[in-house]
């Protein structure tokens, strides 16, 4: 059986984030790559320099020429930039019934250039959300979303509540931005809590972990994985991207894609 996954979001120059990191995620992990770019941006390890988003209406045409055709078993949304773009994706989602949602809240780049409108981020709440299977913001993204400051790990906490309350089946929140020598990233299914810890790595060099991550995840539901086991692969995923990454480029530098199945082919086969 060949497993497909479709992610909705921009495409990064650079190679590093967005539809090339969501690309070589889902190869990877043995999963069949569809793409539908909602912008394109110049950038690269310094920084974005420019972002053009397309159309709705080339948006929306991708997407059906995937769904009417091939199908998939899981979508991620990554950059969606506007508010008429999130509502029109999120049509299109409901159209062909699809369910393996992940929700990247794609907002700030990692050298700090806004990549979603600001009155955009109702619009990810009231049209995107209710229909996800799993959101993934990071600590920034999630203090947007909720409104509250996220300080403590009871803070982690009351967040995952509130976004769950959105109408996400499950919430992840992830500890990049934890303080102190490891990263813990939290899983809310509305009922408990879940900790998926790694040891925090010294480098600069995590220009797409988030997009990496959800890209995983989501290769991972295509796949029929819980979410809870989709989390874990993600995570063992990024950790090792990060920690043999590819010293390319003078800022942020990429994560490396090929890192976690070399180290799974050593330890005898992928996952």
């Amino acid at each position: 059986m060949t497993y497909k996954a479709l992610t909705i979001a921009g495409s990064d120059s650079g190679g590093g984030a967005g539809i090339q990191a969501d690309l070589k995620t889902f190869q990877e992990l043995d999963v069949f790559g569809m793409s539908a770019i909602t912008a394109v941006t110049a950038q690269n390890t310094l920084g974005v320099q420019g972002v053009y988003p397309l159309p709705v209406e080339a948006i929306v045409q991708q997407i059906q020429s995937v769904g009417s055709d091939i199908g998939t078993d899981a979508v991620k949304t990554g950059m969606l930039f506007s508010s008429e773009i999130i509502a029109a994706v999120a049509e299109q989602i409901r159209r062909f019934g699809w369910k393996n949602i992940v929700v990247d809240p794609v907002m700030i780049a990692k050298g700090g250039a806004p990549l979603l409108q600001e009155e955009a981020v109702q619009a990810l709440k009231e049209h995107l959300l209710p229909l996800a299977a799993v959101i993934t913001p990071n600590i920034p993204e999630a203090e947007v979303l909720t409104g509250m400051q996220i300080e403590s790990p009871a803070d982690k906490q009351e967040a995952a509540r509130r976004l769950f309350d959105t109408g996400v089946r499950h919430v992840v929140i992830k500890g990049g931005h934890d303080e102190g020598s490891q990263a813990s990233d939290l899983l809310y299914d509305g009922q408990h809590f879940q900790y998926f810890t790694s040891d925090r790595l010294p480098t600069k060099n995590t220009h797409g972990t988030g997009c990496t991550f959800a890209a995983a995840v989501t290769a991972e539901l295509a796949k029929g994985k819980t979410a809870a086991e989709a989390v874990q692969t993600a995570k063992d995923f990024i950790q090792a991207a990060i920690a043999d990454d590819l010293q390319i480029g003078g800022g942020h530098g990429p994560t490396n894609h090929w890192a976690y199945g070399r180290r799974q082919a050593v330890l005898g086969g992928k996952a």
